[in-house]
């Protein structure tokens, strides 16, 4: 099996977060607990005048820092490549959260352990899409192989923590001069 990739459409993208909000519901998330987050980037970032949002969630990488650095062995990986995290073996040591580059695992207060995002296997197992792919209004955020990523993407974007120290599995469409001309 391959390894599966999140790409995000920065020219679909509009910000309006249905992405985070149908994945905290179908996850009953406590309210300071998020998998995934839509930030704005500066125009410098996007190389554009018009806003542009990047929606992240977990990179599910190559290498992931998580699953190599837990003291308890919470984090396991798929045969499809899936970081997933098991609450059950959490401590709550926060281990995880110091060794992500990429800021993705948080604490939730409630709970007393760590969350993050799963990709929805157990949806994806279902034959469905994940929350966040199925809620997006403009198909800004697609699952792909990370084999047979489509054209016109690019592993990570500026201004993001560099894809290479762990071989995360975000990719990313960035505005083009031509498509902002058209915007």
């Amino acid at each position: 099996m391959t390894q599966k990739a999140f790409a995000v459409d920065l020219t679909r993208c509009i910000g309006c977060n249905a992405c985070r909000i149908s994945c905290k519901q179908i996850r009953d998330l406590a309210n300071a607990v998020h998998r995934r987050t839509v930030f704005e980037l500066s125009e410098t970032l996007a190389g554009s005048v018009a806003r542009s949002y990047l929606s992240v969630a977990c990179n599910h990488c190559d290498d992931p820092g998580c699953l190599a650095n837990c003291p308890t062995a919470a984090y396991s990986k798929n045969a499809d490549g899936i970081v997933v995290h098991n609450k059950d073996v959490c401590v709550g040591c926060k281990m995880c959260e110091w060794t992500c580059p990429y800021g993705v695992p948080k604490f939730d207060e409630e709970a007393g352990v760590v969350d993050k995002c799963d990709m929805c296997y157990e949806r994806m197992d279902a034959g469905l899409q994940p929350a966040c792919v199925a809620s997006c209004p403009l198909s800004a955020i697609r699952i792909v192989d990370a084999d047979d990523v489509p054209a016109g993407y690019q592993r990570g974007v500026e201004g993001y923590p560099d894809t290479a120290l762990t071989g995360a599995n975000l990719y990313v469409k960035v505005p083009s001069a031509v498509e902002e001309v058209r915007r």
